[in-house]
């Protein structure tokens, strides 16, 4: 999960949803271990959200991108 912004921006649209996928079952596994009182960082939550965020962003410009370029 500990990819920058510019290393998610080389990834194409396969690797991005993997990336996805992956940081979206890290945030179960940290929402899980909080609410069993093992999370020790609850700031961990926080960036996993905003990680999947950004990957969500950056999937729909791959998206759109496509989309304009089969027009």
């Amino acid at each position: 999960m500990a990819k920058t912004i510019v290393e998610l921006r080389e990834l194409d649209l396969a690797e991005l949803v993997d990336e996805l996928r992956a940081t979206k079952q890290e945030s179960l596994n940290l929402r899980f271990r909080n609410a069993t009182g093992q999370l020790e960082n609850v700031a961990e939550i926080r960036k996993v959200r905003r990680q999947i965020a950004r990957l969500n962003g950056l999937v729909r410009q791959h998206e759109i991108a496509a989309a304009e370029a089969g027009k």
